[in-house]
């Protein structure tokens, strides 16, 4: 559910006490962490606060439920084991088979094998567009369109999409917009606000924001589509613990000065990146000539901590620059107080190999941390010889 006492509130606020209640019982101004399967009942139905099994619903995960309700704009907050396990269960909520979906061609990897390898198979239709391209999303389009799928910015050439444009398109359709809200995060960008009729969240990413906890989320802007959401989540049983629900929740009440930070840094990096003679191509929305520069400062708070970048020297010196960095870590995710690097083609972009989706060869994703920038751009100006 969504937690209006704090819709006045600034998102700062908002993230630490949004859904942070303090215990009833001992005033304790953390949440407890419920480490429990069932719930004692006052006679047969006789349930304290609707709780009686923690599928179906678990204090410490409606606490952070109500927090990305309220961080989002939403109605309904819904919190699961992983970001794939949430994005499963919105696809089996909205669609049916012989749907259609608009999908991006530029998208995380693993949201492409759940289209292509898994929706696929029980009958629901997908085409790729260039989101950014409102003509090309329109071109798309079927008469049996059920869902936009947006990630911006993306997965892992950044690409922008102006939500507000692509809502209007779905309006007319008469189709959902989900936004996949992972790389901005809700503190740098409202999809719903914007006019999304759902976010989706990787919670394992800037939300968790220490590299110790998987988890996803959806939130949705209208009441009665959350509900629905909500029944397939304890239908369909891929909830977050609690545990992992308590560590999300102390992530989130550091997003905004984490958030900030990362996108500190990743301008000082970008800086360097564009300077260096190995470097022939800086994409990050903050470079003034990167073609959705402008949507990204209208939409945005800030640019983000996440930087591709690709290289002189193909895809054999793009993977040896990943192996030779010695802060920024040679790892899959993102989001992380400490900087990563990756080779996407090799690594979190593997499965989308020879589609549409297929990545260049010679491109480096850089996931921009908190430490010191001078050693990160140091650490990256050694990479790179």
């Amino acid at each position: 559910m969504s937690d209006h006492s704090h819709e006045h509130q600034s998102f700062e606020t908002r993230a630490i006490h949004a859904g942070n209640t303090a215990d009833p019982r001992t005033g304790a101004v953390v949440p407890p962490i419920y480490q429990v399967s069932t719930y004692k009942q006052d006679g047969v139905g006789g349930l304290r606060d609707g709780y009686e099994y923690s599928r179906s619903g678990n204090p410490t995960r409606t606490a952070l439920e109500e927090n990305l309700a309220a961080l989002e704009g939403g109605r309904r907050g819904l919190a699961f084991a992983s970001g794939l396990a949430a994005e499963d269960c919105l696809l089996r909520t909205l669609l049916s088979p012989g749907d259609h979906v608009v999908i991006p061609n530029d998208a995380y990897g693993g949201t492409f094998r759940l289209f292509a390898k898994v929706v696929s198979r029980w009958g629901v239709e997908w085409s790729v567009a260039d989101t950014s391209d409102p003509d090309s999303v329109r071109a798309a389009l079927t008469p049996k369109t059920k869902v936009i799928w947006v990630e911006t910015p993306s997965n892992p050439l950044l690409g922008i999409t102006d939500i507000t444009v692509v809502a209007d398109i779905a309006r007319t359709a008469g189709a959902k917009l989900v936004v996949d809200n992972t790389f901005a995060s809700p503190y740098l960008q409202q999809p719903l606000a914007l006019g999304a009729d759902v976010v989706v969240h990787s919670l394992t990413k800037y939300m968790g924001g220490h590299s110790d906890v998987v988890g996803g989320a959806l939130v949705a802007a209208d009441a009665a589509l959350g509900e629905e959401l909500a029944y397939h989540q304890n239908a369909m049983g891929a909830v977050a613990g609690p545990f992992d629900s308590w560590i999300v929740l102390r992530g989130i009440k550091t997003l905004a000065v984490r958030m900030d930070r990362h996108a500190e840094n990743a301008g000082k990096v970008v800086e360097m990146l564009a300077r260096h003679p190995k470097v022939t191509q800086v994409l990050y929305p903050g470079l003034p000539e990167h073609p959705g520069h402008e949507v990204a400062a209208k939409q945005m708070r800030n640019f983000g901590g996440m930087i591709s970048f690709r290289v002189a020297g193909g895809e054999e010196e793009a993977v040896a620059v990943c192996g030779r960095t010695e802060i920024f870590t040679l790892a899959e995710s993102l989001g992380g107080v400490e900087s990563l690097i990756e080779h996407p083609g090799r690594m979190t972009h593997a499965s989308v190999a020879g589609s549409a989706l297929e990545v260049p060869a010679d491109l480096i994703r850089l996931s921009v941390g908190i430490e010191n920038a001078d050693d990160l751009v140091a650490d990256l100006v050694r990479a790179l010889g």
